[in-house]
């Protein structure tokens, strides 16, 4: 196995704070109250989690056609099959309130999994991708966690 490469993993960990911050704005009033008068409420509790992870699905459908781009054939066909599949399940699936939209985004992530692991099995992602995917993967879902089962 080799190592994540350092700008990945910073990049990654920093892609992390809009997912944070939610949580962090959910369980102080203070800090709710503060990044609301001084970001705006979309950009505090829940709902920064919900738009951005909306994104970040959204993005990860870029990133496996990317992958798709090393395959050929059958294979190319199916990657970039699946990697529209992240998008268009942010798109029809998350809204209906926080609750449902937060569920429905974790589903996505988990998914999004499989798809990062048929990717990495195929030889189209780099060897360390799953390790990164899998750190991610775990502090999204967990960040949005709370509002599901909050």
């Amino acid at each position: 196995m080799t190592t994540i490469p350092r700008s990945a993993l910073i990049l990654g960990l920093a892609g992390l704070i809009p997912f944070l911050w939610g949580v962090a704005t959910q369980m102080n009033d203070g800090l709710m109250a503060w990044g609301a008068a001084q970001l705006g409420p979309r950009f505090v509790g829940p709902y920064v989690q919900l738009a951005y992870g909306t994104v970040i699905l959204s993005f990860m459908s870029g990133v496996l056609w990317g992958f798709a781009t090393k395959a050929s054939g059958m294979q190319a066909a199916v990657g970039y099959s699946l990697s529209v599949i992240p998008a268009l399940w942010a798109f029809f699936m998350v809204g209906g309130g926080p609750v449902s939209a937060a569920t429905n985004l974790a589903t996505g992530f988990i998914g999004l999994l499989v798809l990062d692991y048929a990717f990495a099995l195929w030889g189209l992602a780099p060897p360390w991708w799953m390790r990164l995917r899998l750190l991610l993967s775990a502090v999204v879902v967990a960040c949005l966690s709370l509002e599901i089962f909050g």
